[in-house]
């Protein structure tokens, strides 16, 4: 083996061992104020992001076949998950970019120059000082190139790597960015269903009770004309009547409201959306105690949070990188002649490959800005990443203690339910009896 094949071996290896290294810190997941339990609730766990579960159709557990068709519709047809996906694409292809960059380039060229040199007049004086004037004819010739050329830049310090890294980071964030999407929309238009729901069975009862204070109010009417009541009673049944009666109407535009909402959401026009009135409300799925910390765990914002903060993490790596010298390989063959004839011939054939070093000697203090706003960046995200899961904390603390008073509150107004009941009961027999009055009974 010669001095030159041990060079180029040498040279190699060197390389070879210097690109198993990256320059730049490795990424860690920074320490977060974690409690020991939940405040309001027991059975937590410790979480991890798994937001890839994402997939499962929650909305099902209320057994309501429309509101399954309305986010079927939202999935399909909503302009903000739209642009969301269109965005996610956008970082999948940046990360094929940053893959690219591991191979190297071939490019390829063909052309033909035409250059000329002299023409014109000159003048010339001779040894006996005679001036002679004449012409000079211009040389013009061609040349044919053709050429293959090739360019690999070895990713000796890591810097492809951390830019690969960032890439794969930043379009995971952003998958996790279209869940979060999809999911705060999903939830949006089943609050607005159920919420729709809702007051259909408040107009219901309202409308009920209109009817009975109709009833009423001609009652007392009747009484008032035989001379057992007086007029003030007609007055004030009749003040119950047209107060229910506007409560009744002013549900209809909030009603209108939701019904444009969930229009929106599922990508139409208000005109063209139109959800008739159903007298049941859907049911409420049971919520199992292990539930907030499955929260936690397939929460898409916290997954996002974190795989930002691994992109900000490896461009401080590819900052890093460019204090060190930049090592390609290039190489170029083709032909070159200056008739077309021979243009593609051994003659006329050209080459050149080798290595090539590039190293920036000063930048004014460029590269040092470029690592400290790296670093910047890295410890805002590391910042975001912890205030998303205090946030996280509290959202589920919030949820918890609302489920707990509003059972408290179902179930202190079921008991009142219970004694209205049992007092309508008796009064009804009283009326019956004839010892009230109906406005007894409907004001129960």
């Amino acid at each position: 083996m010669t001095c030159l094949s041990l060079g180029r071996l040498s040279l190699l290896s060197a390389a070879l061992l210097l690109g198993a290294c990256a320059v730049g810190p490795d990424y860690e997941r920074p320490s977060t104020a974690v409690s020991a339990q939940f405040k309001e609730a027991s059975g937590w766990k410790t979480a991890a992001p798994s937001d890839q579960q994402l997939g499962d159709a929650w909305w099902q557990l209320y057994g309501d076949a429309e509101l399954n068709q309305l986010i079927g519709k939202l999935n399909v047809s909503n302009q903000n998950l739209a642009a969301a996906e269109a965005q996610y694409r956008q970082a999948r292809a940046l990360l094929g970019s940053a893959r690219a960059a591991f191979y190297p380039t071939l490019s390829a060229g063909a052309g033909v120059n035409r250059s000329g040199q002299g023409g014109g007049s000159s003048t010339l004086s001779t040894s006996d000082g005679i001036s002679v004037s004449g012409a000079n004819a211009a040389q013009i010739s061609k040349s044919y190139d053709l050429s293959l050329n090739a360019a690999w830049e070895l990713d000796v310090w890591g810097k492809l790597r951390r830019g690969l890294e960032s890439s794969n980071a930043s379009f995971e964030a952003s998958a996790a960015d279209l869940a979060a999407m999809r999911l705060s929309l999903q939830s949006e238009l089943a609050q607005s269903y159920l919420q729709l729901r809702v007051l259909d069975e408040q107009a219901r009862l309202l409308n009920a009770t209109v009817a009975a204070y109709a009833r009423s109010l001609q009652l007392t009417e009747n009484q008032y004309q035989a001379g057992i009541v007086p007029k003030s009673d007609v007055s004030q049944a009749r003040t119950q009547l047209h107060s229910t009666r506007a409560q009744a109407i002013d549900l209809e535009w909030q009603r209108a409201q939701r019904e444009h909402a969930i229009a929106v959401l599922i990508g139409v026009a208000p005109s063209e959306l139109s959800i008739a009135v159903r007298d049941s409300v859907p049911a409420l799925p049971a919520v199992p105690l292990a539930l907030p910390s499955q929260l936690l765990e397939r929460r898409p914002d916290i997954a996002s949070a974190e795989r930002k903060m691994i992109a900000a993490n490896a461009e401080i790596g590819v900052a890093e990188a460019a204090w060190y010298p930049d090592l390609s390989l290039s190489a170029s063959g083709g032909y070159n002649g200056g008739s077309f004839d021979d243009w593609v011939s051994l003659p006329n054939r050209v080459w050149s490959i080798g290595p090539q070093l590039a190293l920036t000697l000063f930048d004014g203090g460029a590269r040092r800005a470029q690592v400290d706003s790296a670093s910047a960046s890295h410890q805002q995200t590391v910042a975001t990443y912890r205030q998303t899961v205090l946030d996280s904390f509290r959202e589920v603390e919030d949820y918890l203690v609302q489920l707990r008073v509003l059972e408290q509150e179902a179930e202190a107004q079921q008991q009142a339910v219970d004694a209205a009941v049992e007092s309508l009961r008796a009064l009804e027999n009283q009326y019956r009896a004839g010892i009230v009055d109906y406005n007894s009974v409907v004001s129960v």
